[in-house]
Parts: C-alpha cells; structure tokens; sequence
C-alpha cells in the first residue's frame, strides 16, 4: 500500500480551478480499484490518498498524474507502507 500526501503550493483559487479534473482523475482511481480512502487535510494545506500497489515506480507514476502535480499546483509524496491492521 501506498500514502499519497499532497502539498499545495499556490493559494486554494488557483488549486480549484484544478479541482474539477482532480476529482474525475480520483474517480477513475476509485473505479479502478486503486484508492482505498482519500481526502483533505486540515487546514486545506493539501490531501491525502491511501492506495493499493506493490510498484512504487508505477505509484509514483499515477501520483505524477494527478492534474494537481501536473498543473504545478501541488507537489505529491509517495510513501510505501505494510499495512498490518486497519478499521474504518
């Protein structure tokens, strides 16, 4: 598994006016079978994105995607993990 943690990098109107394809690029994920739980942090300083994967260089690759990194308004960290326990 994999964490995703988004850093915006310019004021949130510039990060909205991305929000719309970020959000079918998150939907697709989801219908993929990818991202188990994403969502804001807070405060809105980026995101967070918990997804399942065993290839980080592919992970990276997806994370790069995200219209948010390409449009230069958020870097991403990804973060290789074992998960051991988990509840929702």
């Amino acid at each position: 598994m994999f964490l995703l943690r988004l850093t915006y990098l310019k004021p949130l109107d510039e990060v909205d006016t991305l929000m719309r394809p970020h959000m079918a690029w998150l939907r697709t994920q989801y219908a993929e079978g990818r991202f188990v739980v994403s969502g804001r942090q807070v405060p809105r300083a980026g995101g967070v994105i918990i997804a399942r994967g065993d290839d980080r260089e592919a992970m990276e690759a997806l994370a790069a995607s995200d219209p948010f990194v390409r449009g230069g308004v958020a870097t991403v960290e990804v973060t290789r993990f074992q998960a051991t326990r988990g509840e929702l």
